[in-house]
């Protein structure tokens, strides 16, 4: 008899199931943390668990106590550790939106244009800005922190909203829904160690809320006038507004973008 007889007459389809099942989450798991600082945070728990075997076998005993009491308290240190992975991974689960949905099917190239539009205008001008664009991880947490507006998207509203006089320029603005929900909105800092020093307070956190969800962040520098567009914790140089709006309508329906641009890779 074969090993696959074997297995045919062993396995039922519970324990497919469950092997599914498992596959599946493993494979999540290893696609939230692939590209980010939690992958080497789970090599370290490798390498732990590697030293807990080594401990059993030599029985090396403080040091198989101190682990035995680690690993007692794993899933407490595992939820710690992995708090904005996790939240990711749920936000994914949770939701039900177009994976893709930005903008209102109806008049999401207009959007596209008013959006494009005022970035050149401040590019141009050097004025700081921050632009999120909600997708399916809900930022509600972050409108709150802001002044709820529920605008139309229009290009001179954008313009007016980032200028230095304005008592909202300093935060960002958040497009949810096809308006601009809210203005003056702060957004968590990256915590990335590794990212270049010259970047600013703005360009941190474009990189800070891309790393905890899905958002698409527009950024105008206000030493530069450089334009950039954060999506997963990585910058996509915009040297002028057709390479902005390129990239926007590649997000939103995949559209080709021109062999000059650097690809974008989604995590989703």
């Amino acid at each position: 008899m074969g090993i696959i007889e074997i297995l045919y007459q062993q396995i039922g389809i519970k324990d497919v199931m469950d092997i599914a099942i498992v596959s599946i989450i493993l494979y999540q798991i290893l696609r939230i943390v692939q590209g980010t600082r939690a992958l080497q945070v789970m090599l370290g728990l490798v390498l732990v668990l590697g030293l807990y075997g080594v401990s059993l076998y030599y029985k090396l005993y403080s040091l198989n106590w101190i682990l035995t009491h680690f690993f007692d308290y794993f899933v407490i240190i595992f939820i710690i550790l992995f708090q904005d992975q996790l939240r990711s991974a749920l936000a994914n689960v949770g939701t039900g939106r177009k994976v893709f949905g930005i903008f209102n099917n109806k008049s999401e190239y207009l959007e596209i244009e008013e959006v494009v539009e005022a970035a050149g205008v401040l590019s141009r001008e050097q004025i700081g800005a921050l632009i999120v664009f909600e997708r399916r991880h809900g930022l509600e947490n972050i409108v709150g922190t802001g002044t709820r507006l529920g605008a139309e998207i229009h290009s001179d509203l954008i313009y007016s909203l980032f200028q230095p006089s304005s008592p909202l320029h300093d935060g960002a603005i958040l497009i949810q829904d096809g308006k601009i929900a809210a203005a003056g909105c702060f957004l968590p800092l990256s915590n990335n160690i590794e990212i270049d020093r010259h970047l600013g307070t703005r360009h941190r956190a474009a990189l800070g809320i891309s790393e905890i969800s899905d958002a698409i962040v527009v950024t105008v520098s206000e030493e530069t006038g450089r334009i950039n567009l954060c999506i997963d914790g990585t910058f996509y140089s915009c040297g002028n507004e057709n390479q902005l709006r390129q990239y926007l309508k590649h997000v939103w329906s995949n559209e080709k973008l021109d062999e000059k641009l650097k690809p974008i890779k989604l995590k989703d």
